[in-house]
């Protein structure tokens, strides 16, 4: 095994930048998630580690070795596609061994990989199998195993569970984590799915316009977006950023003076600045009116069972400012106004300009 090291890389394709600059320390044995949406690079990247794109200028290094000019089959990397690319006349045991007998591996050696890898996958009774014959899962583990016999150093796993539907792909995020916790190898894993980066990642990097956003822990990021952007695109659904400014005393007024709100702690150095005022969803709650902070008029409702999902906006022009809220409660109104508030331990601030977050 070993680490992964990615230093001020950059690709253009002709006058188009499409990765702008990115630097990543990947430690041996570290899952990292590569998570953006689409258009933001993170395949290009991975693709790059890989070997699979050039580089246009930066260092990729796989344990103490710059593998930029190597070609992939030298990189000691297994990588596994969005498509399971399986051949459909070999069976599963063939697929698996496919990649060992072009190395030349010794029979005895590529049958133990083989039967070493099924059990970890739980693929040991389906070896005689054509794809043909199994479930998407199934194909997605057989894809999985074919990388596991090669004992690479990293795995590079790009959108692997896309094609599965949602049960299907919960039931594999628990199997590529104890994956991982039984092999412990150093992987880069690629994903538009944030519940896949949160639940997956020992770390994760926030992809956007082919720049990192924010490299840290799921919690961290989640808990201190760096900027607006990572406010919006990790959490479901986004958090609520309402432009405002700093007053005398530590308030933040904000949607025209509408939102007052004390701040814990008095900032004296940014009175009278703009900001964007952020609060996630789950940090809602309903109240008496006399004691709302806001009062969005109600747009539509999700009704989950355990929780509810409100969407509305504020003002009188139903396309301006629109707020959401995710409240342990089933709501039965879908009209009206709905009189909410929240903690000021749970505020966020941004700068409008920068979108960088303005820290505590």
């Amino acid at each position: 095994m070993a680490g992964v090291a990615i230093r001020d890389v950059h690709k253009s394709f002709g006058p188009v930048k499409v990765i702008q600059g990115i630097s990543m320390d990947i430690a041996d044995g570290e899952f990292v998630v590569m998570v953006g949406p689409s258009g933001c690079g993170k395949s290009t990247l991975l693709r790059m580690v890989a070997g699979l794109e050039s580089i246009t200028s930066g260092e990729i290094a796989i344990g103490e070795r710059v593998v930029n000019e190597l070609e992939p089959k030298d990189r000691d990397i297994a990588m596994v596609f969005q498509n399971y690319a399986l051949y459909p006349h070999m069976s599963v045991y063939q697929n698996m061994a496919y990649g060992l007998r072009i190395q030349g591996r010794p029979k005895a050696e590529i049958e133990k990989r083989v039967q070493r890898a099924a059990e970890i996958l739980e693929l040991d009774k389906l070896l005689k199998r054509r794809p043909r014959e199994l479930s998407g899962g199934q194909r997605q583990r057989v894809a999985m195993g074919r990388a596991i016999v090669r004992e690479p150093k990293v795995f590079l796993f790009d959108e692997p569970l896309s094609n599965l539907d949602a049960k299907l792909r919960v039931q594999m995020r628990s199997e590529l984590q104890a994956l991982h916790q039984r092999l412990k190898t150093t992987t880069l894993y690629v994903t538009h799915d944030q519940v896949e980066a949160m639940t997956l990642a020992h770390r994760m990097m926030v992809m956007n316009a082919g720049r990192a956003e924010q490299i840290g822990a799921p919690l961290e990021v989640y808990q201190k977006p760096a900027t607006t952007f990572v406010a919006a695109f990790i959490g479901s659904p986004p958090m609520n950023l309402i432009p405002g400014r700093i007053a005398q005393g530590g308030k933040v007024l904000a949607h025209d003076g509408e939102i007052s709100v004390r701040l814990p702690e008095p900032r004296p150095a940014l009175e009278g600045r703009d900001v964007l005022l952020g609060v996630r969803p789950e940090h809602f709650e309903t109240c008496a009116q006399s004691e709302a902070l806001l009062s969005p008029d109600i747009d539509f409702l999700e009704l989950l069972g355990s929780d509810s999902l409100v969407y509305g906006h504020l003002g009188a022009d139903k396309q301006g400012m629109r707020v959401a809220a995710r409240l342990h409660i089933s709501i039965l109104a879908k009209e009206g106004r709905l009189p909410l508030r929240f903690s000021a331990e749970h505020v966020h601030l941004f700068d409008p300009e920068s979108t960088r977050r303005i820290e505590d």
